[in-house]
């Protein structure tokens, strides 16, 4: 989580109000790894020179990295290195009035680890899994997945999750929260009404790590390409 205090995550989330910045960062957040300018521009429906002005505006405020991609050919005339983007590895959050949920969540963390309570644990992310999906029968997994932050998307056969909604706690205990986090999913799924065994752990560097298969399509057209 961001060092900062909290004015600072303010005044950089509040970038975020303008929305060509905002369908900016929605583009190279959701690409997954580094974005040029004519790429971010084309995305976002606005000129290479306002997406060049913007996408900076955003690294200044920590909100998006920067960096070159050399150019595929090399030699005289390969031209310069193109500027690319990418998501911060920082993370930004505002409460008003401050809150600090997560140094009691990794207190707690630690009991379950030195009480040896990681089933119990398991136990109870799956129940909150399926209170979360209770109600919502029906309802694609992908669709509540995104609601929670995972950030979905399809690659392979597999609904892989670009985030990890417990990325801080995940570096300090990662077999606690990995297995708790896959919890948390088979139990979404059984409230949905879905088949739990859909999601498996699969770590990703960088990404969640839990994944799920992709349902095949039902149905008279499920055939068609």
């Amino acid at each position: 989580m961001s060092s900062e205090p909290v004015g600072g995550d303010l005044d950089a989330l509040a970038l975020l109000h303008d929305p060509v910045r905002r369908n900016l960062y929605a583009v190279v957040a959701s690409s997954g790894g580094d974005v040029g300018r004519g790429e971010a521009a084309e995305a976002a429906g606005v000129s290479r020179t306002l997406a060049g002005h913007h996408l900076d505006k955003l690294v200044e405020a920590g909100l998006l990295e920067s960096g070159f991609r050399r150019p595929d050919k090399r030699g005289p005339g390969s031209g310069r290195p193109a500027k690319v983007y990418r998501r911060a590895r920082g993370e930004r959050s505002v409460s008003l009035p401050p809150r600090d949920y997560a140094a009691l969540a990794s207190v707690l963390a630690d009991v379950v680890d030195r009480l040896g309570a990681e089933e119990q644990a398991e136990t109870a992310a799956r129940q909150a899994g399926a209170r979360l999906g209770a109600g919502r029968g029906g309802e694609p997994v992908e669709r509540v997945l995104r609601e929670r932050g995972y950030e979905p998307y399809a690659e392979g056969g597999r609904l892989r999750l670009r985030n990890c909604p417990f990325h801080v706690l995940a570096r300090e205990q990662p077999l606690l929260v990995c297995s708790m986090n896959l919890a948390l999913c088979q139990g979404l799924l059984e409230g949905l009404g879905d088949d739990p065994g859909r999601a498996v752990l699969d770590p990703r560097p960088d990404e969640c790590c839990v994944s799920l298969d992709v349902l095949e399509p039902e149905g008279p057209d499920a055939d068609l390409p």
